[in-house]
């Protein structure tokens, strides 16, 4: 319980434990932020982890100087690239064992969001799946549970990865220090997790009024 309200208050106030980070571990910050995105995306386990709000954090912070974008650009999407890969290949050898196993905190219905989603885009799953927390971290466990062919998977895995590190980083970099932006970053924070949950609580949704109107 305290783990998960440590990260709720890292995240809504992720500006200021980042400006901590970078002051206290300098080029090691960079480690770091590898291994927050790898283990976002690559562990089923840890979906709890922040990923959009961390890309924009950083991309402000890079704007400021405090971190190369360019540098960190490339530690961001090979994170992203290579925790996917890792969640392919766990959900493949391993992944119904692990589903199956009652002392492993895998929620069942996350995974059956995440075999909806798949059932409706198909394999483009693992693009959009990278905005959408939660069914970013199941998405590859679940390609890789269903046998997806793993040349198609690294296809999307690495069209996806680049394009959400590359949107929402410089998203952060070009609109992360503007006044207003600045000055209400847990407000904007918030927002982005709003927003990039949004289509899973309409998809949620939408059922539930279509059986309303049919009965």
């Amino acid at each position: 319980m305290q783990i998960i309200k440590f990260i709720i208050e890292f995240i809504l106030h992720i500006d200021v434990h980042l400006g901590q980070i970078i002051s206290a571990y300098g080029i090691l910050t960079y480690v770091l932020l590898f291994i927050i995105i790898f283990i976002e995306t690559g562990l089923v386990v840890t979906p709890f982890l922040p990923g959009d709000s961390l890309l924009f954090a950083v991309g402000a912070f890079a704007a400021l100087g405090s971190l190369n974008i360019f540098v960190l650009l490339i530690i961001l999407m090979a994170a992203a690239v290579l925790g996917d890969t890792a969640n392919y290949w766990i959900g493949h050898f391993f992944g119904e064992k692990l589903v199956a196993n009652p002392k492993v905190p895998i929620k069942k219905e996350h995974i059956e969001k995440t075999k909806r989603f798949f059932d409706k885009h198909g394999g483009k799953t693992i693009i959009l799946a990278r905005f959408i927390p939660i069914i970013r971290t199941f998405a590859p466990f679940v390609a890789g549970i269903g046998k997806m062919h793993y040349g198609q998977f690294l296809s999307f895995n690495v069209i996806g990865g680049i394009t959400w590190v590359l949107l929402v980083t410089l998203a952060g970099f070009f609109f992360g220090n503007i006044p207003m932006v600045k000055n209400n970053f847990s407000t904007v924070i918030i927002a982005i997790v709003l927003i990039s949950i949004a289509p899973m609580i309409i998809q949620a949704i939408i059922p539930k009024f279509q059986k309303e109107k049919t009965s």
